[in-house]
């Protein structure tokens, strides 16, 4: 059975970035949702049993039933994608890059201030429901991308990309205190983004 990311942090913890009625309902109540409707699909699926959520979202067009599939890919993706999102903030976030990670950022964007313009633009580009990734193939490069609705660079790219860093860009992500204007909460959310975690995510991606 999976199991939502425990916190690190009080669910105040972000203020005023991130403000405390939105973790309540995005994080107690949004996760939770995706992570029970999940282990609900499945226990239709037994041959699943054991294998890791990244496994199981690499490989879904081996679910041959449709609809399990449809509901593991949407309540999976969910489970999985908050587990990162929620894995890489922090009060004591918006530093920047250092290390290995840092200089990966320089050789493949030139500077992490534009690191940060490219993944913002982005992610703001999602129409409708969705997130913009920060992703490192095997090798250490990095890409920008975007994807719909619950969907992630494990599901579109075969397991060839790993997710590092996922903003989401879900209306309930940011409407509570940022209304529509989801450029700001993107702004925002970088003050909170722990770089010391997406680094040692970078490190586990070989």
């Amino acid at each position: 059975m999976f199991k939502q990311i425990e916190l690190k942090y009080e669910l105040n913890a972000l203020e005023p970035h991130i403000d405390t009625l939105t973790m309540e309902t995005h994080y107690g109540k949004h996760h939770a949702a995706y992570t029970n409707n999940l282990n609900n699909a499945l226990k239709e699926l037994p041959e699943l049993v054991g294998k890791g959520i990244e496994d199981i979202l690499i490989n879904l067009d081996q679910i041959a039933d449709l609809r399990l599939r449809t509901a593991v890919r949407n309540n999976g993706g969910g489970f999985y994608n908050h587990n990162l999102y929620f894995g890489i903030l922090s009060p004591n976030g918006g530093q920047e890059p250092t290390g290995e990670l840092a200089q990966r950022i320089k050789e493949d964007f030139g500077s992490f201030e534009t690191l940060k313009e490219k993944l913002a633009a982005a992610s703001a580009g999602v129409f409708g429901s969705g997130w913009g990734w920060l992703s490192a193939e095997s090798d250490g490069k990095l890409v920008i991308s975007s994807t719909p609705n619950q969907d992630n660079p494990l599901m579109t790219h075969g397991g060839k990309l790993t997710p590092i860093l996922g903003i989401d860009v879900w209306e309930h992500a940011y409407y509570l205190k940022y209304k529509n204007l989801r450029a700001d909460y993107i702004k925002a959310i970088f003050n909170v983004i722990d770089w010391d975690a997406v680094a040692k995510l970078y490190a586990a991606r070989k």
